[in-house]
């Protein structure tokens, strides 16, 4: 387990060197260093875990098993990329005169902040500690969505907080519904809120409160994922924080919000022995799915398209989580590591093309291509990917999503194919004269630093050519504990 305790342990450390440290150029790379270890702990820890099996800690606290490690490897990685852009970024930013060294400093503390929860959340076997890190992860996210200090990132910090506050009180209420459902089951005692236990106990608990409590956490988390309707905060906090911050929320936020759900599925699941979770998170998933493949038609922002396309991809996942059966989950998994990986690339492109137009506003932004190649190039590729065509990574985890619906739930594939075409003519319409469109006279190339884009999309094309066997076998692993079964 000490893999566990130094992923725990870097970004505490981090957070609170980061908060005194006054060279803004030393504080980049500190914020670079320390996710560089803890990507080194999560490799350590993934290979204990693969060979040794699950590890649950002394305390019982911290549990790591085949679900949250490759989660925890993912968010170092997408961490440590986005960490190495955001440096450059946020220099920038200070250059320009967006932010002072006090905000920097309070940047790179809540990056730290944010990664710790991120981590807590995936790392500990207690749903009330995974509860009160998700309220650490809303705090650290308010911070970085009003660092600029304008009227709008100060509106958007606000909903936020208010939005999100509240549908974590719900996701509050689930889990005491949990304690109070496990704590009538003889034997409990203090470990009542721990999730190997309730996983163990699941068909000894009370149905009925397990049913209601999951739709408390599920509309509790689901704010997070960014659920419609539970969705208006997500698009106002890309577009109003720096652009490095949009990329770890779509990247790992929204993914470690769906997990929280995932975990309590699989204890409700083997309470209530029926599809009733299940139903609810395919409900959720397919209608977040339509209404955000609408809404990208109607965008003006940059980043208030993406921040609808992750909207899109979160409603996906939570569709094949919901279906449950073993290939939906092998493709749940894998649109979770894709999407990560894309969207984390676009945004840091999208962060790109905005510092090189001035603005956010599509109609303002024109002839990348020309102007700055690699940047235009990078929005071009990644929206390619994350569209789902071929041979990218998104396009093999959308078909097997497709795949493993018209086997157990054939009359709703006409709708994701629906879905999928109106998000793919929502994204293009935008995209074609911001990459192809005339160049506005005097517009400059800038300094921008493209190889975490470069690293996600060779990583996304790989995933699509072919999945190492080593992930495979992960996947399949995780799959198996989720729904019980193997896609093969």
């Amino acid at each position: 387990m000490i893999g566990v305790y130094l992923i725990l342990a870097l970004p505490l450390a981090g957070m609170a060197i980061l908060a005194l440290q006054r060279d803004s150029r030393k504080a980049g790379r500190i914020n670079v260093l320390c996710n560089g270890l803890a990507l080194a702990a999560s490799v350590w820890l993934a290979l204990d875990v693969l060979w040794r099996g699950p590890r649950l800690s002394p305390g019982k606290l911290l549990y790591i098993d085949s679900f949250n490690v490759y989660l925890v490897a993912l968010t170092a990685f997408v961490g440590l990329t986005t960490s190495i852009f955001s440096g450059p970024y946020m220099a920038h930013e200070r250059e320009i005169g967006r932010i002072g060294s006090r905000r920097l400093r309070l940047y790179y503390s809540m990056y730290q902040g944010f990664m710790l929860a991120m981590y807590l959340v995936l790392t500990t076997n207690s749903m009330g500690v995974m509860w009160v890190a998700m309220e650490g992860a809303t705090l650290a996210t308010v911070l970085l969505v009003s660092l600029y200090r304008t009227p709008e990132s100060v509106e958007a910090a606000w909903k936020y907080f208010i939005l999100c506050g509240v549908g974590i009180a719900q996701a509050l209420f689930g889990t005491i519904l949990l304690y109070f459902a496990a704590e009538q089951v003889q034997g409990l005692g203090g470990d009542a809120l721990l999730w190997t236990v309730l996983h163990e106990h699941a068909a000894a608990l009370n149905p009925s409160i397990l049913a209601l409590a999951f739709v408390f956490l599920l509309v509790g988390y689901g704010t997070k994922i960014g659920l419609v309707p539970l969705h208006q905060w997500l698009p106002d906090a890309h577009s109003e924080g720096p652009t490095p911050m949009s990329a770890i929320l779509s990247g790992l936020l929204l993914n470690d919000a769906l997990y929280a759900v995932v975990r309590c599925k699989m204890v409700v699941d083997g309470s209530l022995g029926n599809h009733t979770a299940g139903n609810l998170m395919m409900g959720f998933g397919m209608l977040s799915f339509l209404v955000a493949a609408l809404f990208l038609h109607r965008q003006s922002d940059i980043k208030r398209l993406f921040s609808y396309s992750s909207i899109e991809h979160m409603g996906l996942m939570t569709f094949a989580f919901g279906v449950g059966s073993p290939w939906a989950t092998f493709a749940a998994l894998f649109h979770m590591t894709t999407h990560s990986l894309t969207k984390s690339a676009i945004f840091v492109t999208v962060g790109h093309a905005s510092q090189l137009a001035g603005t956010q506003r599509m109609d303002k932004i024109r002839g990348l291509i020309r102007t700055q190649p690699a940047v235009g190039w990078g929005l071009l590729i990644g929206t390619v990917a994350i569209a789902g065509f071929p041979p990218f990574g998104v396009f093999a985890s959308e078909f097997l999503v497709l795949v493993a619906t018209m086997q157990d739930y054939p009359w709703l594939t006409p709708l994701l194919l629906l879905g999928v075409g109106t998000a793919f003519a929502g994204l293009f319409r935008h995209l074609q004269p911001m990459v192809y469109g005339d160049a506005p006279e005097g517009l400059r190339p800038i300094k921008a630093n493209l190889l975490p884009v470069m690293i996600h999309l060779a990583l996304v094309l790989w995933l699509g050519l072919a999945i190492p066997a080593f992930l495979g076998d992960w996947f399949n692993q995780a799959t198996r504990l989720i729904s019980g079964g193997l896609p093969l």
